[in-house]
């Protein structure tokens, strides 16, 4: 899945423009046309695609429950960005899943892991414990050569799901904000720096 498509899963640049049309037989006649952004570029096929992933539905509500406390856990919102979920991770995760089926089992398995473990630890659901009880067993499972024998399926979630997460939240518009990133831009000739003219006796000149 490419990048114009990733943004399209989380809603960036869903703004309609209008463009006006020349009729080929009516010069006197406009036709206004509605095009989505996201589509430039794209074959029939493909947007026909995204609409059928969109309206399908994987994650039961507990599951996406779930998920949006996790992914909050690994992003949260910070000082200077709004966490996973307020860039819109879960609902990145619920498309990628359904963009490449593979993920599927592996997600699912691991979320019913994790509220398995907690029932047995808290006697309670991952997504209903408490913050420290959540990120005690995440701690469990977030450093794969500190992980106990028995909680491999876990260990293979997490890192599922974190490198997820990231692909989510740094892809998203919220995310290239964080970075820094401001993308291409002319260079600026600000001349020989002073210390190569001292260098080379050429002060002033």
């Amino acid at each position: 899945m490419n990048r114009r498509e990733t943004l399209k899963a989380i809603g960036i640049g869903t703004i309609s423009t209008s463009v006006l049309i020349e009729a080929c037989k009516d010069k006197s006649q406009e036709q206004q046309v509605t095009i989505n952004p996201a589509d430039l570029g794209r074959q029939d096929f493909e947007i026909a695609r995204d609409k059928s992933l969109h309206a399908e539905t994987f994650f039961n509500a507990h599951e996406m429950a779930t998920i949006t406390v996790l992914v909050d856990i690994i992003i949260p919102k910070d000082e200077t960005s709004g966490s996973a979920t307020d860039a819109k991770v879960p609902e990145f995760i619920e498309f990628i899943v359904k963009d490449e089926p593979q993920h599927q089992v592996p997600m699912r398995g691991g979320l019913r892991w994790l509220d398995i473990q907690c029932l047995n630890r808290y006697n309670n659901e991952f997504k209903s414990c408490t913050a420290q009880q959540q990120t005690a067993i995440i701690d469990d499972i977030a450093y794969p050569f500190k992980a106990k024998p028995g909680l491999e399926q876990g260990v293979s979630f997490f890192n599922k799901i974190r490198d997820l997460t990231a692909i989510g939240f740094f892809t998203s518009k919220m995310g290239i904000q964080d970075l820094g990133y401001k993308g291409n831009s002319p260079g600026k000739w600000e001349g020989v720096p002073e210390d190569v003219l001292k260098q080379y006796g050429l002060e002033g000149v």
